[in-house]
């Protein structure tokens, strides 16, 4: 069984990583705060300082951190997972990052003999804990192939989208569907609630026809709780929406829809609740609307 090793143990990557311990991979782990790695290593995983000692106690890498920076210091940097790689070793980047600097990645890992797929996921921390993350996979098929068992381990729905970059480019189109979606299902609630409409009733009649979503469902009955916990932070949504909107400058594509979700999230941003949901983008629309939803 191939060796695991597995860099970054925040929101996401700490249930992606024990999905890996649960399947019996042997599993390796680094995280930046090294308390974070304790439940891992208490039901079997190994603690290693640092990215570069990851990659030479694994034939596999796997990360997950925030920014396309943070992908490029624990893969590249002075104690990256590159210099404990050999050639034949396998790294998987499943952070949402920038498609060319997964590209530039890619090169100086191949100069070195180490392939590399970039395979973001979609699901949410619920997601990464049960499973059943969606994960959108670029690189060659052969390599896609042999990480196949990996990816069965943390997600359902698994798709090797194409070349290296094109996992982050259909990860980006996820983002703009995410966002739009999210940004409908908070004005059509609140639409409701001006209107005098009983908001579960609203959200049950809804749910089942052709406007269901996995926004409505989800995150729909969680805005009539009042919960804006997050299972995916505003913070890193807005890195993702500059992500997107650098790609759309490249390709000189117009996202007018995506812009305006940009510009609400950042009204959240100036409020300083980037530590909550994107559900919490009701809280932009209320201010609008001159009424609370709950």
């Amino acid at each position: 069984m191939k060796k695991i090793g597995f860099i970054g143990l925040g929101l996401m990557g700490r249930g992606m990583s024990m999905n890996l311990v649960k399947a019996g991979f042997p599993v390796t782990v680094w995280n930046r705060t090294a308390s974070k790695m304790d439940p891992l290593v208490e039901a079997g995983a190994k603690a290693a300082a640092s990215p570069k000692e990851v990659a030479a106690a694994s034939d596999i890498i796997v990360s997950i951190v925030t920014d396309s920076s943070d992908v490029e210091a624990v893969i590249l940097g002075s104690e990256g997972a590159i210099h404990g790689t050999s050639p034949g070793d396998i790294v998987i980047d499943m952070s949402t990052i920038s498609p060319a600097v997964t590209k530039s990645i890619n090169d100086k890992l191949g100069a070195k003999g180490v392939k590399m797929l970039d395979a973001p996921v979609s699901g949410g921390s619920i997601g990464a804990r049960d499973g059943t993350l969606s994960i959108m996979v670029g690189g060659d098929d052969e390599t896609f192939k042999e990480c196949l068992p990996i990816f069965e381990a943390m997600g359902k729905t698994i798709t090797h989208v194409g070349g290296n970059g094109m996992g982050q480019t259909v990860k980006l189109v996820n983002q703009i569907l995410v966002g739009t979606s999210m940004l409908g299902v908070a004005e059509a609630l609140m639409f409701a609630k001006k209107c005098g409409v009983d908001l579960e009733k609203c959200h049950a009649a809804v749910s089942g026809g052709a406007a269901g979503s996995w926004q409505l469902t989800n995150n729909g009955a969680r805005l009539l709780k009042g919960d804006m916990e997050p299972g995916f932070k505003i913070k890193d949504y807005l890195k993702d929406l500059r992500l997107i909107m650098e790609a759309a400058a490249d390709v000189k594509m117009p996202l007018v829809e995506t812009s305006v979700v940009q510009q609400m999230y950042k009204s959240l941003e100036a409020e300083g609740l980037t530590q909550k949901g994107t559900q919490a983008v009701i809280k932009a629309v209320e201010k609008l609307a001159g009424e609370t939803l709950v």
